[in-house]
């Protein structure tokens, strides 16, 4: 089975409009209703055994089991006896909403995520029809099930022999867009190692360094965006909450926000493609994205969307029939890639590799791209002759890519 999820603007009527917005509005109400349950049980089970608390506490009998996925669809089912509303959404899409609760308590426990959050008003953004069985897609139409008939912008072709599995329709500042899954029984096979190496590493002063010596510099996406989004935000703020103007100051910033978002997303493509380009094999270093984020730089660390970038990396290689593969991210900073001694930790002040061993010089980027690179190649049974042979390459100490900037 091969899946692809293609994304259109939709053009959905008055009528169809309403019944998006309240759907989602009911489906909000699901996922807060059902969120209290699960945090009222935790912290009915949180309280010292020897103290009481002087502002309120959480009484729930001992033996009351925790709330599951599958306790609170049930329990939904019941619920619509006494909440009408509830039977006006597709019931499915309702236990996608508990299921993205489940999901965030799973995140919690294994991805070390926040707690999940309540969702105020306006902020459900999508619900998903998980099941879209029989002949849903016609030209520039997709039928959803309970809705029926909803045109959409079709940008791109989809290619014939597919099923339509699953759809999500999501809200967004400029207009509301559906994510169509497709399935084709057919098995796209992984590109295997071959052709030319090349080592990935990505930082905040270059965006990408590559073990052949190539440096791009990292646009600042939302530093260079931060004065008119402060100046935005500023308006927000001299307005009355809830007022007309309120709406259309916030609507303002949401619409940078995600002129923002596409640049990023847009320059993330344009330098993937660039990459592959003469490319067999990429290596990048398996990075714990979530602890940069929380760091010192975390800020910097979001705005150049390492997670992001490696995503569109994967599927440009997949599209391009080059092999792509995470290695150890450990030390690669600290070891010399011509004869392989650990040189020490470096300082983020210190931008030049200079081995004391053997006396290799480089830009610290370019050697550490170049570690990953010895790395993948091990990895994928390749012998790295050229370091016995001291075949790496010297490479310029300020050489730089200006290849892309800010759209």
């Amino acid at each position: 089975m091969f899946n692809l999820t293609y994304e259109f603007k939709l053009k959905p009527t008055k009528k169809q409009v309403d019944t998006f917005e309240s759907w989602l509005e009911i489906n909000r109400g699901v996922y807060n209703h059902a969120l209290r349950e699960r945090k009222d049980w935790y912290s009915s089970r949180s309280c010292q055994i020897n103290a009481c608390p002087l502002k309120s506490c959480y009484i729930i009998s001992a033996d009351a089991p925790r709330p599951t996925y599958a306790s609170q669809c049930k329990s939904l089912t019941a619920a619509k006896k006494h909440y009408p509303n509830l039977k006006t959404v597709q019931s499915q899409v309702l236990q996608q909403t508990l299921k993205r609760v489940e999901g965030g308590f799973t995140n919690m426990w294994e991805r070390n995520f926040g707690f999940p959050r309540f969702k105020k008003s306006g902020r459900m953004r999508s619900f998903v029809f998980p099941q879209m069985n029989g002949d849903r897609l016609k030209p520039s139409m997709v039928n959803l099930p309970k809705i029926g008939w909803v045109k959409f912008r079709s940008s791109r072709n989809i290619p014939k022999d597919g099923t339509v599995k699953l759809a999500r329709i999501v809200r967004r500042v400029s207009g509301w867009y559906v994510m169509l899954t497709i399935q084709w029984n057919v098995e796209i096979p992984q590109p295997r190692p071959h052709g030319k190496g090349v080592g990935i590493d990505v930082g905040l002063i270059s965006m990408v360094a590559t073990s052949d010596g190539l440096l791009v510099k990292r646009p600042r996406f939302l530093i260079d965006a931060e004065s008119k989004l402060k100046l935005l935000q500023q308006r927000v703020n001299r307005k009355l909450k809830g007022s007309k103007n309120w709406h259309q100051a916030q609507r303002k910033v949401a619409q940078l926000h995600e002129y923002v978002a596409n640049c990023r997303k847009d320059w993330h493509r344009k330098l993937a493609h660039q990459l592959c380009d003469g490319a067999g094999m990429i290596f990048v270093e398996d990075l714990n994205l979530v602890g940069l984020s929380r760091g010192i730089l975390g800020k910097h660390c979001l705005d150049a969307g390492f997670g992001q970038f490696f995503n569109i990396l994967q599927q440009v290689c997949l599209k391009r029939g080059v092999h792509f593969q995470k290695v150890e991210a450990r030390k690669t900073s600290q070891i010399c890639p011509s004869c392989q001694q650990e040189t020490g930790k470096k300082t983020l002040a210190e931008r030049i590799h200079k081995c004391d061993n053997c006396g290799y010089t480089a830009d610290r980027d370019v050697a550490a791209a170049q570690v990953v690179l010895i790395r993948g190649l091990a990895a994928v049974g390749h012998t790295v002759k050229m370091l016995a042979e001291g075949k790496f390459i010297r490479i310029p100490l300020k050489q730089e890519s200006h290849g892309f900037s800010v759209a």
